[in-house]
């Protein structure tokens, strides 16, 4: 492993080979005192010496790249023998769940395997068996979070439920949203807000569609969806689709949203490599994207807070809590809490809903097995209600059947080791980050039968449920698979009740992803949608 003095040894030279890079270190940032002291003595050294060093160095690096390794782990296999410095950088490429079913593969299907990124050794696991014992035997040694740069600046310095390491603080984070944000109590004191902007979906598809098909883009409608339902949770108030007036704050929230998202996930060398924080311009537009965040989020915090009137909205509940307790609930933790809800419920509820209807565009049957089944359960004299979806299984069939096959998330939020623990029999030291390939597990033939193909059908099988990774796994697995249920049922079931739906040309939808992060269809989907007669009966009721 290369120490940290050697790449102290590494940089201090090439700094002498390169005097604008050297400017622009010592303009940047102070070196501690010692390394400053080392610095003057390389200025006294002759050019022989330099080159020299050099020689030395390149010497070592050989050593390292081709010599031996002896480790007192037993680590699991890896892909390729790691470069020096970068490690395995150099070998991701997005999206990411693809290339590392290619690693596995290239090891002989190997359940989990191993990479360096930088100097830090990354652990991928694509096994059921070794994900359950990941989050049961080994679940607290598993409970923290790496620290990125992105958590550092946008999550106010890890201190957020998904950001936080294990500890009190995340104990009572997690315990807010589970009791006071994502109980059933609490969902249901939301039903109006979330019936309420299925019927403004509804009202903005049937637009054009009441005499004919017409074509709709898909994305912008559920991306409106779920985050106008978040945020009137949040504040009460709509900031997206007809009838709001705050077009220029939506825009402006929607940049933000899309710069995070693009910012996201593990593939950043920045956040391996310390000294591209220096050299690369990355951490220095993270930090004025967090400026941005944070300016959206205090105007919601200060908003609620000059209110005259209470409501119910969830920044009305923290606001209470900051009174009786200022010192815990400060504007920090309650912004804290406002981001993880709009990042985890806008993004990945809108991308689970457009995959959701790109297979029922792709499977025309299976739409129309939904559709006879809410047609014959609900009726045609009323909308369909969110009490309505137990009585449709095939419905909840096509959710987790979307969640299957397209994890919106696909290799869920990195875990960090606390301490050295044993996973499938080899050794994973401290400090290690964990990630958990859910999309290649949910195509795991050894699991699921064809599962290459959309089957919604293979969840009569109630013990298959178990077996879904997409909200997580363990105690920090995502308290909001409730919230995103209901939606996402509720939603889906109103559009197949509401509309006949074709795809715009005879060909099938492209199911292709997008090469980032999240998981998302590569191209905008477009559907063509005509109202059915339910539509024009309750038309006038929410117009």
């Amino acid at each position: 492993m290369i120490t940290p003095k050697l790449e102290l040894l590494f940089f201090i030279i090439m700094f002498h080979v390169n005097s604008r890079f050297r400017y622009k270190l010592s303009y940047n940032f102070e070196l501690p005192c010692s390394v400053q002291h080392i610095y003057k003595f390389f200025d006294l050294m002759e050019t022989h010496f330099l080159i020299l060093s050099l020689a030395f160095l390149f010497f070592i690096s050989l050593k390292l790249l081709f010599g031996k390794r002896h480790s007192k782990f037993n680590l699991p296999p890896s892909p390729a023998r790691p470069l020096p410095f970068i490690g395995h950088l150099h070998l991701l490429k997005q999206p990411l769940h693809r290339t590392f079913l290619s690693f596995s593969q290239s090891l002989g299907d190997a359940p989990i395997f191993s990479l360096r990124l930088g100097n830090h050794l990354t652990v991928v696991v694509s096994s059921y068996s070794i994900a359950e014992e990941c989050f049961t035997k080994n679940d607290i040694v598993l409970a923290n979070r790496p620290k990125f740069i992105l958590g550092k600046h946008i999550e106010y310095n890890f201190t957020t439920m998904t950001s936080a390491p294990y500890g009190d603080h995340w104990r009572n984070l997690r315990r807010i949203g589970t009791l006071e944000i994502f109980s059933s109590h609490k969902l249901n004191g939301f039903l109006s807000v979330r019936k309420d902007e299925i019927r403004h979906l509804l009202l903005r598809l049937s637009k054009n569609s009441q005499h004919g098909f017409a074509k709709v883009e898909m994305r912008q409608l559920f991306y409106d969806l779920t985050i106008n339902n978040i945020l009137r949770m949040v504040a009460g108030k709509r900031f997206y689709g007809e009838g709001t007036e705050q077009d220029e704050v939506a825009r402006r929230v929607t940049q933000l949203i899309d710069e995070i998202v693009y910012r996201a996930g593990v593939g950043n060398a920045a956040d391996y490599i310390p000294i591209l924080r220096w050299i690369t311009d990355f951490e220095k537009g993270v930090k004025e994207l967090a400026s941005r965040v944070d300016e959206f989020l205090q105007s919601l915090v200060d908003e609620r807070r000059v209110h005259k009137q209470k409501g119910n909205t969830m920044m009305d509940h923290l606001l209470s809590l900051q009174e009786t307790q200022p010192d815990y609930y400060t504007d920090v933790t309650l912004k804290g809490i406002i981001i993880v809800m709009i990042l985890a419920g806008t993004e990945t509820l809108a991308g689970t809903l457009e995959w959701a209807m790109l297979n029922l565009l792709n499977h025309p049957e299976v739409l129309e097995k939904a559709r006879t089944e809410i047609d014959t359960e609900v009726g045609f004299d009323r909308l369909m209600d969110e009490a309505d979806t137990k009585n449709l299984p095939y419905l909840q069939w096509i959710v987790l059947e979307t969640l299957r096959l397209y994890p919106v998330a696909p290799t869920n939020i990195p875990h960090m080791t606390s301490d050295d623990c044993i996973l499938a029999g080899y050794d994973v030291p401290r400090g290690s980050m964990l990630l958990v390939n859910v999309w290649s597990m949910h195509r795991d033939p050894s699991i699921w039968e064809a599962p290459e193909m959309f089957k919604p059908e293979r969840f009569k099988n109630e013990k298959l449920n178990q077996k879904l990774l997409s909200f997580g796994f363990g105690r920090r697995a995502c308290p909001g698979v409730g919230l995103a249920h209901r939606l996402m049922s509720l939603a889906l079931g109103s559009m197949v009740q509401c509309f006949e739906w074709q795809r715009i040309g005879e060909e099938y939808v492209d199911t292709r992803e997008e090469p980032m992060a999240m998981m998302r269809p590569a191209t905008p989907l477009l559907a063509m949608c005509k109202a059915r007669p339910i539509v024009h009966k309750f038309l006038d009721a929410f117009a």
